[in-house]
């Protein structure tokens, strides 16, 4: 009777005279991470045993060889003493060749004495499925089934196509070598030895053979002495033709697919004689990593556009036919059933076969407990479908990722690598979370400001949010803000809870790019290294790994020590034999606990944030602490959502699979922010309520690092005059002014020593004198948009008010418009009759407290065009002031309507004066009944000569556009020209002068 657990397969090239021997199961694979041994494993003493007799006679050989190099160069000089040493060096020279080659023979003899028998390749176990379990150990996964798809095919109806596109890429000299390439091992063991480099592609057809169908998959010395002697042995018994014929049949395509046929029929549903050419070349290349191809269709691709480039190169297809086939999608079908958190699973599978090999994953029995909290996937999962569904159709996105794992363990406790594992359309078998690399936007901002507390700044530390153009290396370079405006001032709290760009490229200016990248690899990303980003890095520039991010906000989390992140605890053989087992080690401190409680505290802190997003927004949760930040890319493509509690640490991306923009206006906190709140939520409910660490106390000595409370004082003055507010002083004058620092933070501090002395000469630094003209550039653009506006960096004043008196108040009429008047027109165009004792020296206006203009010549009358103004009730402001500040406003109350205006585009600025420096150069304007335009068009024109900057179709209320090349000098003017039912007229003009 035949061994029940044993089934012989005939591929017809097997001897009829063969004897049959009883088969030997194959050995369980080793595992670094084994703590219990099996039977079945060698000793480590026997495999040091074994490496040292296989080297042993290299070794000799090579003393030998030293040893009479060294005597023949200290040859004697007479003839009679050459002859001796000659003798000598022959007997011993074949002495030494004698041993060495006898103890080569023993060393094999010993290595191959345990080899399985090729003849009994075509007997094998029966298999036994893997399973994957939930932390618990009983909620399954998923199981790999035992049955393995099988379809065995001759040798002659394989496609010709196929054979040449496996040989021409795995192994061009198989009808040439007798199973290994010697100088090919030579190679790789010379660059294994010299350099860091490993050198890959070194291994025959028949090796990978031996490697996939009768040994395991182990990466120790003896089983590549097996593997080699192992494919002589094969290649002594079989032909070319039948080597390549079981190959064929007996390789693991993935997913339990074994051999050519079973893949065709899996993957395209269709017999292999019948596969197309890309078909082909696709199938030709999964064998050399099945899972990882299968997992990542981007790789897939780019394996199956190599296959098709090197049937190329080798002359077996022509160009045509290569680019044809590489222009084609890969068209294989990945369909799975009957799995819960695929995209996990299937990274913890590809985990389990780096460790033990396609073979013994797919039949060996395992079970494998992993990290996986079933109900907080379960919420996941909910959420996504739910509240996901529509966030992204709204954002005209169609995928997202999660992340959520334990921060004091490294535990992954839910996954969702992309919305829906299924839909091909968004190629939903790719794990976004653990293989996308997408930039991260201002998510990426506590990195860096993390850098820069550890360094010695604190979160009160002033930047200021101007326009800066950072000219790196000569080339400009001009970061805005997401919302184009200047800030001023901001403390680096401020700034990170407002998701300034600006001072956000200012700290990492005072981190170092370089030494950014250093702190981010820290903490755990491992995709910076090899670019070069610059002080982009900061506002995201890099690409990342949503697992990455994830556990890099874990050390935060954490108290500043560092555990990498797990999905496995637990992996037993069929015997029940444990093969790997997570155990709890000490975590790594990569951080200062002060310094993670700071940034804790800081993006906890939804009042920091309010000012820019309000308060109690999509990243806070109901009666919880969290820390949390969003960012968003450039023109809307990923938005991210990355948050923790001191126990629970999840990220969540969101946008489209082909890296399109998504709905403009739809970035982190709109799209991820709330798939990133309701999983919070349901994935914390009912646990305790956890709290931060207090922040450290700000212990800096320098103003310049405790902000303008630590380093300023706020006094009442008289706005007009600057002195201190007296009793008399009118209450209307009265203002409350905070004293701040006059410079920007490197006239106060050395940047890699903020802490240490003040710097001798601030100018040293190359960014000193740009950062100081941007304050200043920002001062004058402040001044010009509002004639009231001002901010002091004198020394407080000393002395009081004593110059204002009721009777030096101006007087004023306002003769139009009238109070509670109509005015129909966006054109307005003031009559006023103003006086004073010293003499008016200034009138200015205000709309609705917003001012719109400063006059200094008579009759001080308002000429101005409110290009924003909706129809309705408005308040228009008359301030007068003579030389000293004496001063005198009136409020007129009108009503705007519009009614019969026509349609119409007005500039929301002014006349200009640019350089030709100041290029490329944003330009904006509004649009009053847009619905009725049919097209608006943008010229410029100078000495005649009009050219078109900009044509707009959408009606849309505000535009905007950027002059790029920089124009000729001189005056320019830029109109907006309306179109409607086939006319064409100019609604509005500036003139911008370039110099």
């Amino acid at each position: 009777m035949p061994n029940k657990s044993s089934r012989r397969r005939s591929y017809g090239y097997v001897p009829e005279h063969e004897k049959k021997r009883p088969s030997r199961p194959a050995p369980a694979p080793r595992s670094p991470e084994k703590k219990t041994p099996t039977k079945e494993q060698a000793p480590s003493v026997l495999i040091r045993a074994v490496v040292f007799l296989l080297f042993l006679p290299f070794r000799l050989l090579w003393s030998a060889i030293t040893l009479l190099w060294k005597s023949w160069r200290n040859r004697p000089r007479n003839q009679q003493d050459r002859r001796a040493l000659a003798g000598f060096l022959f007997k011993w020279g074949s002495i030494a060749a004698a041993g060495g080659a006898v103890l080569l023979i023993i060393a094999f003899v010993w290595v191959s004495k345990d080899l399985p028998d090729p003849d009994k390749l075509t007997d094998r176990q029966v298999a036994q499925s893997t399973k994957i379990y939930d932390r618990t150990g009983e909620v399954l996964l998923y199981e790999i089934f035992a049955e393995q798809k099988r379809t065995l095919i001759p040798f002659e109806q394989i496609p010709e196509e196929l054979k040449e596109a496996v040989i021409a890429t795995e192994d061009t000299t198989f009808y040439e070598h007798w199973g290994l390439r010697p100088l090919s091992i030579l190679r790789a063991i010379a660059f294994g030895v010299f350099t860091d480099k490993r050198i890959a592609g070194t291994s025959t057809l028949t090796q990978q053979l031996v490697k996939n169908a009768i040994l395991t998959n182990e990466r120790t010395i003896t089983r590549k002495v097996k593997e080699a002697i192992l494919s002589v042995r094969l290649e002594q018994k079989y032909d070319k033709d039948q080597i390549l014929q079981i190959y064929f049949n007996e390789i693991p395509y993935g997913s339990t697919n074994y051999g050519v046929q079973a893949a065709a029929q899996s993957y395209f549903g269709k017999d292999v004689s019948a596969l197309t050419l890309q078909e082909i070349a696709t199938l030709a290349g999964l064998p050399k990593a099945p899972s990882r191809y299968l997992n990542d269709p981007e790789a897939l691709k780019q394996r199956r556009d190599f296959v098709l480039k090197r049937m190329h190169d080798e002359g077996k297809i022509t160009l045509e036919e290569k680019e044809a086939a590489q222009a084609e999608p890969v068209t294989l079908d990945r369909q799975v059933s009957n799995i819960k958190a695929p995209h996990f699973v299937f990274d913890v599978r590809q985990q389990l076969i780096e460790a033990y090999g396609e073979q013994l994953v797919d039949t060996g029995g395992l079970k494998v407990v992993t990290t996986l909290d079933w109900e907080k996937q379960q919420v996941a999962d909910t959420v996504v479908e739910e509240i996901g569904t529509g966030v992204l159709e709204e954002a005209e996105a169609n995928n997202t990722a999660l992340v959520s794992m334990d921060p004091n363990t490294g535990h992954i406790l839910a996954m969702i690598g992309s919305k829906d594992f299924d839909d091909e359309e968004i190629n939903g078998w790719y794990n976004v979370a653990t293989l996308g690399e997408r930039q991260p936007g201002s998510s990426f901002k506590p990195i860096v400001y993390t850098a820069a507390f550890e360094k010695g700044y604190t979160p009160e530390t002033v930047l200021f949010d101007v326009e800066t153009d950072f000219a790196r290396s000569g080339e400009s370079y001009k970061p805005l803000n997401y919302d184009l405006q200047e800030h001023g001032p901001v403390t680096i709290e401020q700034a990170l809870q407002g998701s300034l760009n600006i001072p956000a490229v200012k700290a990492l200016y005072l981190v170092g790019d370089k030494k950014g990248v250093e702190f981010a690899e820290r903490l755990g990303y491992s995709t910076l290294s090899s670019g070069d980003f610059g002080l982009s890095l900061v506002l995201g520039g890099g690409e990342v790994k949503l697992v990455d991010h994830v556990a890099a906000y874990s050390v935060f989390a954490n108290g500043g020590d560092k555990v990498s992140p797990v999905s496995i605890l637990k992996v037993e053989d069929a015997n029940g034999d444990i093969l790997q087992e997570w155990k709890a080690e000490r975590a790594e401190k990569i951080l200062d606990p002060k310094v993670a409680a700071t940034i804790s505290s800081v993006l906890s802190n939804d009042d920091a944030r309010a000012y820019a997003f309000g308060a109690g927004g999509v990243l806070t949760l109901p009666e919880r602490p969290v820390a949390a930040k969003t960012g968003t890319t450039n023109g809307y493509i990923d938005a991210w959502t990355v948050g923790y509690t001191p126990s629970l640490v999840t990220g969540v991306w969101a946008g489209n699979t082909d890296n399109t923009p998504m709905k403009r206006g739809f970035g982190g906190s709109k799209v991820a922010g709330p798939i990133w709140q309701n999983y919070m939520k349901g994935a914390l409910e009912g646990s305790p309520v956890e709290s931060f660490p207090e922040r450290p106390e700000n212990d800096a000595e320098k103003p310049a690092l405790r902000g303008s409370q630590g380093g300023g004082i706020t006094l009442k003055v008289d706005r007009v005059t600057g002195k201190l507010a007296t009793s008399s002083t009118p209450e209307r004058y009265i203002v409350e002014r905070t004293y701040t620092q006059a410079h920007s933070i490197l006239h106060y501090v050395k940047k890699d020593d903020p802490r240490g002395e003040v710097p001798k000469d601030p100018s040293n630094d190359q960014q000193y004198d740009i950062w100081e003209q941007s304050i200043n550039d920002w001062i004058v653009r402040k001044q010009e948009e509002d004639p009231d506006w001002e901010i002091v960096f004198e020394e407080p004043p000393t002395e009081y008010d004593d110059i204002h008196s009721l009777a030096l108040i101006p007087s004023l009429e306002v003769i139009y418009p009238a109070p509670s008047s109509t005015i129909f027109s966006r054109q307005i165009d003031t009559d006023i009759r103003v006086s004073a004792p010293r003499g008016v020296t200034r009138v200015s206006y205000k709309l609705d407290g917003k001012g719109v203009a400063l006059v200094r010549e008579h009759p001080f009358n308002l000429n101005y065009t409110a290009t924003r103004l909706t129809p309705g009730v408005h308040t228009l402001t008359v301030i007068v002031q003579d030389d000293v500040g004496n001063t005198l406003e009136e409020d007129v109350i009108f009503t705007f309507d519009p009614k019969n205006e026509p349609a119409a585009g007005y500039w929301d600025t002014g006349n200009q004066t640019v350089t030709t420096g100041d290029f490329p150069r944003d330009y904006s304007f509004t649009t009053v009944k847009a619905n009725d335009i049919d097209r608006i068009v943008v010229e410029h024109t100078i000495n005649g000569n009009t050219q078109t900057l900009a044509t707009f179709d959408e009606p849309l209320a505000d535009h905007s556009f950027s002059w790029v090349d920089p124009p000729e000098k001189g005056r320019h003017t830029l109109s907006i020209l309306v179109e409607q039912n086939g006319t064409r007229r100019t609604t509005d003009t500036i003139s911008v002068t370039v110099q």
